[in-house]
């Protein structure tokens, strides 16, 4: 029998790699997000004591549904001898007691759950958020940090949605084949936030979160199965390109490593391969969007052999293609970098500064970078220190914090000679 510390890192695992998925399971069971999130914890609370006791399971996962499927039996039995109303818990009940399944055997019920959080009867600025929430187990602040909004906020848009799909009776399910393209815009960014989430965290010791990046192509690729989308492929295509590069985006203790400086020897080549060829078989179709630009757009990136031989022309062109179709700020930005690039600093500073002027991206921290490094870059040092202090206070992530101090450091030595 394994020891108790052994016990509860093999729980604490479990968690990590599994929770997600058994309460998407349970959510289905039980077609409560409330319900479920209360079977899961006494399940997990029921697992620290008995595995000690008993062992850990073959299967923890299955273990864990089954556990949290009698929790919410037994608390909803007794829910139902004090209620006045007991008839939705009978049925509950019903449902449940009735329900014989293989928990090895069940479809991927996260998919499941993405759906059910991007349904059309849910507010539109609520659908991402609840899913990133319930699917991800991202918490409110990074959901905010991510939209640039207050946790308050994000926390009540997720209460309503969940009230919302509570009260409508919305089902737990994949969409009929016909009803999939109008759900398809909300999924796809979904599962690219989580993506963005895992390749540069919001906050943290770490550059990376290996397993939201993993889970976010793992769902691409489901995704990809029930429907070759060519912006599905797009997506997926960006994602694996993009992917491909983490090991060279950190160096020594974790420390952040810029495109321009990353040791392209450690890129991927397999999902370079797997990505480029998913780019050329999206944009066959004429049929493409923008997050099939943006994977051409890292398609030139990783085709170049060194930062120098980048076709910074092409990438530049690829960006005024999505800011005619797609515009937004933070394509503008990227757009200006781009021009920076090809054109120089002072062309690029100048597209930035105008962004910034209007206040669009005023708390995006990678805005005020881009405009401190262009700056730097033309020898207008007070100019980089204030918009390096401006980044660093808009900084949650421990790798980049270090990163603009060092920046700053630097600065501040030029300006003492």
């Amino acid at each position: 029998m394994p020891g108790s510390e052994a016990v509860r890192a093999a729980i604490d695992q479990v968690y990590r790699d599994e929770s997600r998925r058994i309460l998407a399971t349970l959510i289905r069971l039980l077609g409560d997000f409330d319900l479920a999130e209360e079977a899961l914890h006494e399940a997990f609370f029921t697992a620290v004591e008995r595995w000690q006791r008993d062992g850990i399971p073959a299967s923890p996962r299955a273990w864990l549904v089954s556990t949290g499927r009698f929790k919410a039996i037994d608390g909803l039995r007794r829910r139902a001898r004090f209620e006045r109303s007991p008839e939705a818990l009978r049925q509950a009940l019903e449902r449940l007691e009735a329900d014989d399944m293989n928990v090895e055997e069940l479809e991927d019920d996260r998919l499941r759950l993405i759906f059910t959080c991007c349904h059309p009867a849910l507010a539109a600025d609520a659908q991402v958020p609840l899913t990133l929430r319930e699917v991800c187990d991202l918490t409110t602040e990074e959901i905010g940090r991510a939209f640039l909004l207050a946790p308050a906020t994000i926390a009540q848009r997720i209460v309503r949605a969940k009230a919302k799909i509570r009260e409508a009776g919305i089902p737990y399910q994949v969409p009929a084949r016909d009803e999939l393209p109008e759900r398809l815009d909300s999924v796809l960014r979904v599962i690219y936030l989580v993506f963005n989430e895992g390749y540069s965290a919001s906050s943290g010791e770490t550059v990376v979160r290996d397993e939201l990046c993993a889970e976010a192509i793992r769902l691409g690729r489901l995704l990809r199965e029930l429907l070759p989308d060519p912006e599905v492929l797009g997506l997926l295509a960006l994602m694996l390109l993009q992917a491909s590069r983490t090991r060279a985006r950190n160096a020594g203790e974790g420390e952040l490593v810029l495109l321009d400086a990353q040791d392209r020897s450690l890129w991927d080549q397999v999902l370079i391969a797997e990505g480029c060829a998913l780019v050329q078989q999206a944009l066959c179709t004429q049929r493409f969007g923008p997050y099939t630009l943006q994977a051409a757009i890292a398609a030139v990136h990783a085709e170049a052999a060194t930062a120098q031989d980048t076709d910074w022309a092409q990438i530049v062109g690829l960006y005024e293609v999505l800011l005619r179709g797609w515009p937004s700020p933070v394509i503008e930005l990227n757009h200006a970098a781009a021009v920076a690039q090809r054109d120089g600093p002072l062309a690029g500073l100048a597209l930035i500064e105008g962004i910034l002027q209007r206040g669009d991206l005023r708390d995006y921290q990678p805005a005020h970078c881009a405009r401190a490094e262009l700056c730097r870059q033309l020898g207008r040092q007070d100019q980089a220190r204030e918009a390096y202090r401006t980044a660093l206070g808009l900084t949650r992530q421990a790798p980049e914090r270090r990163f603009i101090e060092r920046r700053l450091q630097v600065l501040q030595a030029i300006s003492r000679r």
